[in-house]
């Protein structure tokens, strides 16, 4: 995946259908289990982001992950950590928009709000 990052788009669908299949085989039956699998989920987007470099990749795969976290089941709420977790890639990426043009700025603002628990 490393060698597709001259293919900016390419390379963020195949992040993000690795982070599709990495979601689904997330062990459900405790709290515990997802926290530690989201957890791990998380350090290979930021691993994957630090090869990208580029800003809007960046953004661009964290608020897909925040969107996956807030659709997952059951429900994130249930978890104080998980919860704080969504909210503190939140604050994040709103962090990193800020840095942004205006025009990215204001398109990004929108999938921000839709990612409010």
């Amino acid at each position: 995946m490393v060698f597709e990052s001259e293919d900016e788009q390419g390379y963020i669908n195949a992040i993000k259908r690795e982070v599709d299949e990495q979601f689904e085989l997330i062990n459900t039956k405790t709290y515990y289990f997802i926290k530690k699998s989201v957890r791990k989920i998380l350090r290979r987007i930021k691993t994957y982001i630090r090869y990208s470099k580029i800003k809007e990749t960046e953004i661009e795969l964290l608020i897909y992950f925040c969107q996956k976290l807030k659709d997952f089941s059951p429900a994130i709420s249930g978890s104080i950590m998980l919860t704080n977790l969504h909210n503190r890639e939140l604050a994040s990426i709103k962090k990193k928009v800020s840095a942004l043009h205006e025009d990215l700025q204001f398109d990004y603002e929108a999938a921000l709000e839709s990612l409010q628990l």
